[in-house]
C-alpha cells in the first residue's frame, strides 16, 4: 500500500470511511444518540483485507470518539474484539455494558 489510509466521520452517512488513495477501502457504520454512539458494523472491501484498514478504521473511530467525549457501544463484533484486545478504550463503553465485552 503505497498510500496511507485515511479516517472520516460522514454524519450525513452515519459511519466512518476509511479511504486508500481515494478509493473508499471500508467503513463503520453507526447510530448516534445525545451523548452515545453505537458501532454497529464494520466492513472492509475484499479487495483490501489483509493490509491492517480494520484495525485503522477502529482505532481512528475510537479515538474521534473519545475526543468527542461520547460513550460507545460496540455492537460489532470486530470493534468488540478490536476493545477487548486494546483495553485502554474500554473507558469508552458504559460500565453497565463492560462485562459484556
Amino acid at each position: 500500500m503505497s498510500e496511507q489510509p485515511q479516517v472520516q466521520d460522514h454524519p450525513e452517512r452515519n459511519r466512518f470511511e476509511i479511504t486508500v488513495g481515494g478509493e473508499l477501502a471500508g467503513f463503520a457504520d453507526y447510530r448516534r444518540t445525545p451523548g452515545h454512539v453505537d458501532l454497529v458494523h464494520t466492513e472492509i472491501d475484499p479487495a483490501h483485507q489483509g493490509a491492517g484498514l480494520a484495525g485503522t478504521l477502529a482505532k481512528s473511530a475510537l479515538e474521534s470518539l473519545r475526543a468527542e467525549g461520547v460513550q460507545v457501544t460496540p455492537s460489532c463484533s470486530y470493534i468488540a474484539a478490536y476493545i477487548r484486545k486494546h483495553p485502554d478504550y474500554l473507558d469508552l463503553v458504559p460500565e453497565s455494558a463492560r462485562a459484556a465485552l
